[in-house]
């Protein structure tokens, strides 16, 4: 039985106004059926509308199964690139960390701006980035089920007026409309230029996403590679000005212990960082299984296992912030060890015994005993800063973050003349990105090199060197 009909009617908008909202309802009929559209904003609603009455008014067919007009349907072996980016999210999703998820989701999210086939009647740009990262790119995947009503409309737009994935071929318009998502990934939303690893990191997401369409044959080819695009520079290396010294450190800490009961419970939190170089999210999640040793007196040990970074409730399979994950650069069951200096062995045994830590639990807690937040421990780390700092230590970039305290370690055990294969193992750093994350705290080592090549070449020196008179007019040699 055919769908395809010409009796259309069209009625005028219901305006609906609530306590907050008000909705706009476009309402036509397709046969026996009636439709309906809600919109956020009027002139979406007119711009809908128009579009139906045109479309009317031309005498083109709609299909009693949609309500549209049949002109408004693409080919059948044509995908959008909404439809097509809404794919490749789910196919990514099961094979990537919570964190890689909020990446790609904002990369697409930049993308799609510029991959729009029309402006006319397009919600509001906070709308269609809300719909996108908060719901198509996330809790679609995370939750399923349907939309949020007050995103409906701005889905619905997305679903008719982005760009066909034929129009990126790489013979025809690729080139172009690839250049101009670059164009958009290299600025914030502000207009402001943004941060050459945020940029090249959101190149490769849609790069990547480019090369699925070409796994998949919806693209015969990609068309970022006809792109001449210069690579945005990015930092390599370690701002030394971060890095704090011994006494710096010491300072930092007792400014934690000053800050009452929830201070005391975090100055090991933190000396595990300075320490040990840890990173936050490997602190988050240590347990007394992890300390393999404490002696009384001496070095101890610890052996790392699992981390469990902030990604956020949107982005991790349980809906909660952090999600607990193999260590970083690691397969699932590999662990780390990690030497623990004497002085952290010291600090780890009175807050074991002061906070009384039972096997099982967290090492770290919030101040109501549940999972230590990094709104919890960076509010106490900012006031310690303030208070053990000096105004002009303070005005710098010294230590603005706890992860400072990881950078302060690994350079202290470079500088001390560590073997870098060793500080990578304990780091969890590969060789190559130690090198190039931490080249300017192995440059801080050329003094002593100079000195042990002076040492070396002392005897060839002296040699050399012109002889003293003797005060007689004769050379030592020549007497």
């Amino acid at each position: 039985m055919s769908t395809i009909t010409y009796d259309v009617r069209i009625y005028k908008t219901e305006v609906y106004k609530g306590k907050r909202v008000t909705t706009y309802t476009v309402r036509w009929k397709v046969g026996r059926r009636t439709w309906k559209e809600p919109f956020r904003r009027k002139a979406q609603a007119d711009s809908f509308l128009a579009e139906l009455r045109s479309a009317a008014n031309k005498g083109q067919a709609f299909d009693a199964r949609t309500g549209r007009p049949v002109s408004w349907q693409r080919a059948e072996n044509a995908i959008t690139w909404y439809a097509f980016s809404l794919d490749y999210t789910a196919a990514k999703w099961p094979h990537v960390s919570p964190n890689h998820r909020r990446g790609i989701a904002e990369a697409l999210t930049d993308a799609t701006e510029a991959l729009l086939s029309t402006q006319q009647g397009a919600p509001s740009r906070k709308e269609l980035r809300a719909a996108l990262r908060s719901w198509a790119y996330s809790e679609r995947l995370q939750k399923g089920g349907e939309p949020p009503e007050d995103l409906v409309p701005a889905l619905r737009w997305l679903e008719r007026n982005t760009i066909d994935m034929a129009d990126l071929d790489p013979e025809g318009k690729g080139p172009e409309l690839a250049r101009a998502v670059l164009d958009r990934l290299s600025v914030k939303q502000d207009g402001k230029a943004a941060a050459g690893s945020t940029v090249y990191r959101k190149r490769v997401t849609f790069n990547n996403a480019l090369e699925y369409a070409c796994e998949r044959r919806i693209l015969t080819g990609n068309p970022l590679k006809r792109v001449q695009w210069t690579r945005p520079r990015k930092a390599h290396t370690l701002d030394m000005r971060v890095v704090v010294n011994p006494e710096q450190a010491a300072r930092l800490l007792d400014g934690v212990r000053q800050q009452g009961e929830r201070g005391r419970r975090m100055v090991a939190f933190f000396a595990v960082m300075y320490y040990a170089a840890l990173r936050p999210e490997e602190t988050v999640d240590l347990r007394p299984e992890n300390l393999i040793s404490l002696p009384e007196e001496g070095w101890g040990e610890m052996r790392l296992t699992h981390a469990e970074p902030r990604s956020g409730s949107r982005w991790t399979n349980e809906g909660k912030p952090r999600d607990r994950q193999p260590l970083k650069h690691r397969a699932p069951g590999e662990t780390r060890p990690v030497p623990l200096h004497p002085d952290l062995v010291r600090i780890l045994r009175e807050h074991i015994a002061q906070f009384h830590i039972r096997p099982g639990a967290r090492l770290f807690v919030g101040p109501r005993g549940g999972i230590m937040t990094d709104r919890t421990y960076l509010g106490v780390w900012r006031k310690a800063r303030g208070k053990a700092l000096t105004a002009e230590e303070a005005a710098s970039p010294l230590a603005e973050t706890p992860y400072a305290l990881r950078h302060a370690a690994v350079s202290t055990w470079l500088s001390a003349g560590v073997p870098p294969a060793q500080v990578g193992e304990w780091a969890g750093h590969s060789v190559a990105a130690l090198l190039r994350v931490y080249a300017k705290c192995i440059a801080s080592q050329e003094e002593e090199a100079k000195r042990r090549i002076t040492e070396a070449t002392r005897w060839t020196r002296r040699r050399l060197e012109p002889r003293q008179s003797t005060g007689q007019g004769d050379t030592e040699d020549a007497a």
